[in-house]
């Protein structure tokens, strides 16, 4: 995999380049990094609403691509995309030898089936599936499987999620060397899954000891989307705070086999 990002306000951009799961980040001047950067017509590309691209800077889209390592002709899945604001950004990236899944739950596929629907519509290289999230399957290994502030919401009971199986199905359908990534809004220290349902929030130890307990290594985490200024004590849907929460991203790996 080769990935690169030109990161705002720097002289030059950071390319990070893999091989046989080994990293090498090189500091490019900004004309070479720009030939490299396979982001950049991701983030301008015409079929991206403006609501989405007025997003770009609260949202850290160039990071959070940069960060996944996302290549061309990567597979990716997109878990609960809803309206898609990640999934416009794969499909260019990875390309017409990549593919990207837009996957809808089936406990939200009666109206989010149709998001993911005009997304395939639009995109040539995305299809819908849309299952239980304990038993995701995919008609190919995965290179990534990205879960966007979401994970919260499956370990509310009220959906109905066995997480502990449905973090084992994203296990199972990633290659070895795989990466899961997840953003989500950060609660408070301690807090573990218990404001998940009223605030919307989940505590990044408590998510990423389940997913370590399925397998993964944790492999890093990114502090582009965190702001420190959020206490953690309003819910993510407050409008004090709305779009400008504390949030982690952590990246997971599934061991080489």
């Amino acid at each position: 995999m080769l990935a690169a990002a030109c990161l705002v306000g720097l002289s030059g951009c950071v390319i990070i380049a893999s091989d046989g799961g080994e990293r090498t980040v090189v500091h490019a001047a900004p004309a070479e990094a720009v030939a490299a950067n396979p982001y950049a017509a991701a983030l301008s590309d015409s079929r991206r609403p403006a609501a989405d691209v007025a997003r770009d800077d609260l949202r850290k889209s160039a990071d959070m691509l940069a960060f996944m390592w996302l290549s061309p002709g990567d597979v990716v899945a997109d878990i609960r995309p809803e309206e898609g604001f990640f999934t416009r950004l794969f499909s260019p990236v990875v390309g017409p030898e990549g593919h990207v899944y837009a996957f809808v739950p089936n406990q939200t596929a009666s109206r989010e089936n149709a998001y993911a629907d005009t997304l395939s519509t639009t995109y040539p290289n995305v299809s819908r599936v849309t299952g239980a999230l304990e038993t995701m399957t995919f008609d190919r290994p995965l290179d990534v499987v990205f879960m966007g502030e979401e994970y919260h919401d499956f370990t509310i009971p009220r959906f109905g999620v066995d997480v502990a199986r449905m973090n084992a199905a994203v296990f199972a359908a990633l290659k070895p060397g795989g990466l899961y990534v997840i953003l989500d809004h950060q609660a408070a220290d301690g807090a573990g899954i218990s404001v998940a349902g009223s605030l919307h929030r989940i505590e990044a130890a408590e998510l990423r000891r389940q997913v370590e307990a399925a397998g993964f290594i944790y492999d890093g985490e990114s502090d582009a989307v965190r702001v420190p200024s959020d206490n953690h004590t309003l819910s993510v849907f407050d409008e004090s705070i709305r779009g400008r929460t504390d949030r982690f991203v952590y990246r997971f790996r599934k061991p080489a086999e």
